[in-house]
């Protein structure tokens, strides 16, 4: 008997510390109870089979998200829930019901799945057959990652050659707007990312487009604005004609570089910026970031 007892002991000093492992590292998910409403216009009163089937629902859809170990159920967004599940379910006729179901981000304030689903029958079975699905739903909408929060400050530019004045300095302008603009649009159409404003930074090296010699004080102006990363980037002429460019993506809580390119070679006209920048971006940071 002694020897049971030391033996499992033993076994729980092995496993708990995993357990509180599993429970420290798993994502906090909130539920509402979801409302439902009743527009059949049937002439039974059906309130009491339809609270009852609906707290059956709630309390499989809730058993279903505790049992995985990668999820942990969090009693609201302010209790460490990083993601927020709401919903709705309406009879509109005998046979048919329709489950209204949207997942938020929290952090991100984001709606990362909004679906509205039907289903047949008004009984114990439908609705189990119901709540096996919309978990199915519910779970591939938490495991998708969310999308980076990046702080993307505007393109500079740095001129070796004569001093730009006048139509030039106006024309520089325009197409490093351009750049910025352009670079912005691919990272937000890969679904990685998610643009932070930033147009309310009004640091002295943001005002005066220094960012590329501030000493990496660009991360600490993003982690400001809410970002998870900041980007800035430099287009550096050569001559009238040619010009080389450059970016460089950052932590914004620790500082540390995560990403870099240089296109290395003297491309052509001031023009063709914005096309070399996106595709420099493209290559090295969207296409070279491993799918999840």
């Amino acid at each position: 008997m002694h020897l049971r007892r030391l033996i499992l002991s033993v076994c729980l000093l092995v496993v708990l510390p995993a357990s509180y492992a599993l429970a420290e590292t798993a994502i906090g998910v909130a539920m509402d109870d979801f409302s439902y409403t009743d527009t059949s216009a049937e002439p039974a009163n059906q309130t009491a089979a339809h609270e009852r089937r609906l707290a059956a629902f709630m309390a499989a859809l809730r058993q279903d998200i505790g049992e995985d170990r990668r999820y942990r159920l969090a009693p609201s967004a302010q209790d460490g829930a990083a993601f927020k599940v709401i919903g709705g379910i309406q009879k509109t006729s005998t046979l048919v019901q329709w489950a209204k179901v949207a997942v938020i981000d929290v952090g991100a304030k984001k709606i990362v799945m909004d679906k509205l689903y039907t289903f047949r029958g008004d009984n114990d079975e439908s609705w189990q057959r119901a709540e096996i699905f919309v978990s199915r739903e519910i779970m591939a909408a938490l495991a998708t990652p969310a999308p980076i929060a990046m702080a993307v400050f505007d393109f500079e530019l740095e001129d070796t050659t004569a001093a730009s004045a006048g139509a030039s300095a106006t024309s520089d302008a325009s197409y490093l707007a351009e750049v910025s603009g352009s670079v912005r649009d691919a990272l937000g159409r890969s679904g990685r990312y998610r643009l932070v404003d930033v147009g309310s930074a009004n640091e002295k090296a943001v005002k005066a487009r220094a960012l590329r010699d501030c000493g990496g004080c660009e991360a600490a102006i993003a982690q400001g604005l809410g970002a998870d990363q900041s980007l800035i980037g430099v287009v550096r002429r050569v001559s009238r004609t040619e010009y080389t460019l450059g970016f460089q993506v950052r932590d914004a809580r620790t500082g540390a570089v995560l990403a870099r390119g240089d296109s290395g070679l003297r491309l052509g006209a001031d023009y063709s910026w914005k096309r070399g920048a996106v595709r420099l971006v493209n290559d090295r940071i969207i296409e070279n970031q491993p799918q999840q």
